[in-house]
């Protein structure tokens, strides 16, 4: 196990979630003073995302090509540029460049999302779950640093409000792209000592299990994204509750995110993959049930956690069954279509969480995640005795 990897990623995706708290706590808020149409106030949000979509695929064949350690540092060099760009957008009072940054933004974010397999291959096969889990840990330190900077760094310079924060955070993505320097070539780096392959990958897409997997993933974050979106937007752009309280909101829903890697990679060796995304499916479907309820700060307090909390069961159990479906030599052409059809979905999802709040409201933008979510679980019951999960459990006992 490369411990030095893991400890490097963890940092890192705690500035990571730093910057994408901040940027999901101020996108809508910020679009909406820079737009006269509230219904697209979530844009800046859905082109990051949409970004992050197009990006996946030539993110993972270039890491493929340089390795992860510099592709990491390459996008976060991308992402300090696109926060200073919308630093100066808000300046100037320009949305059409606050769209140029969020695009910005959204390409080093399809590189933040693979941390997860730089850690799975840092470690044996057995350590899978539990090392993609504590890569996660990471955000829990960006749950109080995000809230925070999003809160008081807008006040650090004259002139456009909130232009401070997004000069921190271009500070802290020049860090990160020094600490990615420093990680050590993954184990699977040394392509002459893999097989090759000869499957397809119309014959990996073709398996049950990674049909599930990629369910489950995209479910969970488009889910998650469509949520989250439009929590900032209901509760200070609609109900009128403060930035802070708003901020406040999504630092719970980051730490539900987030806290449950603490024992969820440990869960899923004990339950299994099947029964941990099934849980997560339940607690995504407890948060509509809990929206429904009512518009209090503590209704969206309780909501986005167990938004958080499932999310987090289903997006570590996708993850780690995706890895059972391809071989070292396959893993990038396997994880570039995951990749992008999980975040081609969160780009839909972000980009329809400002156009159903304007038009539906709060209300029935919660019974949208239900049917989804149903699907989920019946697809887990079909797969559970799949043949690739038991090769799995015997590997991880061997």
């Amino acid at each position: 196990m490369q411990r030095r990897n893991l400890i490097i990623l963890i940092l890192c995706q705690l500035i990571s979630a730093t910057g994408s708290i901040v940027f999901v706590t101020l996108g809508g808020i910020i679009g909406a003073t820079l737009t006269t149409n509230l219904a697209w106030a979530t844009l800046p949000i859905s082109i990051a995302v949409l970004a992050t979509a197009a990006t996946t695929v030539p993110a993972t064949l270039l890491m493929r090509t340089i390795g992860r350690s510099k592709g990491f540092a390459m996008a976060s060099v991308s992402a300090a540029v696109a926060v200073a760009t919308a630093a100066w957008a808000l300046t100037v009072s320009n949305f059409l460049l606050f769209l140029l940054a969020a695009a910005m933004f959204g390409i080093n974010m399809a590189f933040t999302r693979q941390y997860r397999y730089a850690a799975a291959e840092s470690v044996e096969a057995k350590y899978v779950p539990r090392a993609i889990s504590f890569v996660l840990v990471g955000a829990i330190g960006g749950a109080f640093v995000g809230p925070e900077l999003a809160k008081h760094g807008g006040d650090w310079f004259g002139g456009a409000q909130y232009s401070g924060t997004m000069l921190g955070l271009a500070a802290l993505y020049v860090i990160q792209a020094i600490l990615f320097l420093l990680l050590r070539p993954m184990s699977t780096e040394h392509e002459s000592q893999i097989i090759k392959s000869e499957r397809s990958v119309q014959d990996i897409i073709r398996q049950p299990l990674f049909l599930v997997a990629v369910l489950g993933g995209t479910a969970g974050y488009g889910l998650m994204t469509l949520v989250m979106t439009a929590t900032p937007l209901s509760m200070h752009i609609n109900d009128g509750y403060s930035v802070e309280a708003t901020a406040n909101v999504i630092r719970g829903h980051v730490l539900g995110m987030y806290v449950p890697s603490l024992v969820s990679g440990l869960l899923i060796e004990r339950l299994g993959v099947v029964r941990m995304m099934f849980i997560g499916a339940l607690g995504l479907l407890a948060t509509s049930i809990v929206g429904l309820q009512g518009q209090t700060v503590m209704h969206y307090w309780w909501a986005l956690i167990l938004l958080g909390v499932g999310w987090n069961f289903l997006y570590v159990g996708g993850t780690t069954m995706l890895t059972y479906t391809y071989s070292m030599a396959e893993r990038f052409r396997a994880q570039a279509v995951n990749e992008f059809l999980v975040f081609g979905t969160s780009a839909t999802a972000s980009l329809l969480a400002g156009t159903v709040m304007f038009y539906f409201g709060w209300y029935r933008l919660m019974w949208i995640p239900i049917p989804i979510l149903l699907i989920v679980c019946v697809a887990l019951i079909v797969v559970r005795k799949d043949e690739l999960l038991h090769r799995s459990r015997l590997a991880a006992t061997a």
